[in-house]
């Protein structure tokens, strides 16, 4: 599992080189008008289209991710791995660095607006995480159902050898692979957990956006 986590490395694509939280400062603009509406109104609508993106990239991760578990094509996957972490990079530059610093700046002063992306950019961040965690437990797969390898085995004549992993069955050993089961069963369970409850998080900030976008469109 330790092998493959270094191999999948998309949990930490969210992170942006020189992220600040609470950046921004200064006065508002007195320069109220109805072209700065607008202007809000073009950046909210680009950032529900940055969300479509992240959408449609999640979705084309699913499937790579299936089409590698059935067919074992690790290379066709890690390419496709490498994709899906530039785009996300390239989602959370725009909203991070661009859309919310625009909002913090006095020129917007939308302090409001500036926290709702921020929201989304750590709920999202959140579920990129948990995706790749679940994407690597169930690669590993339950403990009691694992592959052995057999490559530290006693081979004396051809087709026969001496397992190591033969060993008596005892309620010690019952007990701990019982555990084990249990435990990793617990880890993907928190992790699907997790992840609905970053997609009911996100949605409900994007009801916000579409709120706004309505009451901004209405004036």
């Amino acid at each position: 599992m330790e092998d493959f986590e270094k191999k999948v490395s998309i949990k930490d694509s969210m992170e942006i080189e020189g992220e600040e939280e609470g950046s921004g400062g200064g006065g508002c603009s007195s320069s109220s008008s109805s072209s700065k509406n607008e202007e809000i109104l073009q950046l909210l609508r680009k950032f529900l289209d940055i969300q479509q993106r992240r959408a449609q990239a999640y979705a084309k991760l699913k499937t790579g991710f299936s089409e590698y578990m059935n067919s074992g094509g690790e290379l066709a996957y890690q390419q496709l791995c490498s994709e899906i972490t530039v785009k996300f990079k390239d989602c959370s530059k725009q909203v991070v660095l661009e859309m919310e610093s625009l909002f913090l700046s006095p020129d917007y002063c939308r302090v409001d607006l500036a926290q709702l992306l921020r929201s989304v950019q750590t709920q999202e961040k959140q579920k990129l995480h948990l995706t790749a965690t679940i994407q690597l437990l169930k690669k590993a797969g339950r403990p009691s159902e694992r592959l052995v390898s057999h490559e530290n085995c006693l081979f004396k004549k051809p087709m026969e050898h001496e397992c190591v992993h033969v060993h008596e069955i005892t309620e010690a050993s019952g007990t701990e692979d019982a555990e084990a089961n249990a435990e990793y069963d617990n880890a993907l369970k928190e992790a699907i957990r997790g992840v609905q409850d970053a997609v009911t998080a996100i949605n409900e900030h994007l009801e916000e956006v579409r709120y706004e976008i309505a009451a901004l469109e209405a004036e």
